[in-house]
């Protein structure tokens, strides 16, 4: 065992191994002998953060019966191997290659013959492929992803809403493809790995209806402010003007097998096994952390106070994992992200009520990218918030102008890997020695 800093930053690397999708896609594939299926030909449609990774291990193991297919990935972000038609789109804020992307692959599904279809979806996809339903124009789309991202709703809120907007997501990209076979192999982003929330569920049965969609618009008080047009759809989804996205029971989804072939909880059970090989006693509190960030950095601001001072649950040394995806209602003006400033807020609350140089926390985005920044997250002890005071920085202040990254940037306690080409969810480690 080192300090729990050094500690934390040797396991970014492990993460980095273990967030590998093309491994996973390779794994399934050998579990179904899809690579053994004579005289069978795919389509590959891939999109999210994990696309080229996830196309990569398909190619590895299907080259020679892979017939075409397209590639939807992230601008700027690394290209998959092969031959397939490569679209680069927008991310979180859908643009017009969001619809090329959309109209590319309903012109995919159209192939006739004896091939079946592989679908390889991660996060990310819900704003990188779309086609509204009408009147909503991509501008109306563009306003609505920007409202609900800072309205503090949840991910799962979020795509519910998205989800029936939508001419593909929600299961109904599944009709475009009825009645040929089809796999859909999907990577989790999605707090308790509910499937037909990643990227919106394009090919699988949905369980929410417009009335949980239009619920999220009124819950968090944006009837107001969302465009006109998306009011109008989701009241006439209400109304049954427009019919619901495909339920469990629809014929589409006989000849879909959709499944998660990677998820958030597979990282944590690595990091537990490689923080024990140091020397910690480790707890996996949840897979699927959600709420403000803020709120849960001092949540655990508390767990930790309390195994330092009255060695619940445990006593140290010890190491509190979580993962999933908290969520930041943006009020301030500054710039930040979801695990930012959950560990600034942990480090302050830690900070103010005991000294104690023992204790970090690694919250990380394992797609590399937290909020709108360049940043993948943060790696801080409690004595680092001492260092942050000395440069003149009122924590709270920034807090609550959103502008963790100011904060940490200024503090050089940033994490920046660059775009990872995966998307389970964030991980968050707090060492205690």
């Amino acid at each position: 065992m080192k300090n729990p800093k050094e500690d934390l930053n040797e396991l970014i690397k492990h993460i980095l191994i273990k967030s590998d999708l093309s491994i996973y896609v390779k794994d399934y594939i050998k579990k179904l002998k899809i690579d053994r299926m004579a005289n069978k030909k795919f389509i590959l449609i891939s999109f999210g953060k994990g696309a080229s990774s996830m196309v990569n291990g398909a190619i590895e193991m299907l080259n020679d019966k892979i017939e075409g297919g397209v590639v939807v990935i992230p601008k700027g972000t690394k290209r998959p191997k092969g031959n397939l038609e490569v679209i680069e789109s927008s991310h979180p804020i859908p643009d017009e290659n969001s619809i090329k992307a959309a109209d590319s692959i309903i012109e995919w599904t159209k192939i006739r013959g004896n091939v079946g279809f592989l679908f390889l979806i991660s996060g990310g996809g819900s704003s990188l492929v779309e086609k509204p339903l009408r009147p909503i124009t991509l501008d109306d789309l563009k306003e609505l992803n920007k409202i609900l991202l800072n309205s503090g709703a949840s991910i799962s809120e979020i795509n519910t809403v998205r989800k029936h907007v939508s001419q593909i997501k929600g299961g109904r990209l599944a009709t475009f493809v009825y009645p040929k076979k089809a796999y859909g192999l999907y990577a989790s982003d999605v707090p308790g790995d509910i499937l037909d929330q990643i990227a919106s569920g394009p090919t699988v049965p949905d369980t929410t209806t417009f009335n949980d969609a239009f619920n999220v618009i009124i819950n968090y008080n944006l009837k107001e402010s969302i465009p006109k047009s998306v009011l109008k759809v989701l009241i006439d989804g209400v109304n049954r003007k427009i019919r619901d996205t495909p339920k469990p029971n629809d014929k589409i989804f006989k000849k879909i097998k959709n499944e998660i072939i990677a998820k958030n909880e597979s990282i944590l059970k690595h990091i537990s096994k490689l923080l024990k090989g140091k020397g910690y006693k480790t707890i996996i509190l949840t897979s699927r952390i959600e709420g403000e960030s803020k709120d849960v950095g001092y949540a655990l601001a508390s767990i930790t106070l309390d195994s330092i001072n009255k060695g619940l649950p445990l006593r140290p040394p010890i190491a509190l994992i979580l993962g999933g995806e908290t969520s930041v209602t943006v009020k301030g003006k500054g710039i930040g992200g979801r695990n930012m400033e959950l560990a600034l807020a942990w480090g302050l609350k830690v900070n103010e009520q005991i000294s104690y140089k023992r204790a970090a926390i690694l919250a990380f985005a394992t797609d590399g990218i937290d909020g709108p920044t360049d940043s993948a997250g943060t790696l801080l002890s409690s004595e680092d918030i001492n260092y942050i005071k000395s440069l003149g920085i009122d924590i709270k202040k920034e807090l609550k102008d959103n502008n963790s990254y100011y904060v940490l940037n200024k503090a050089g306690l940033l994490i920046k890997t660059g775009p990872t080409g995966s998307n389970l969810n964030n991980i968050i480690v707090v060492a205690i020695k």
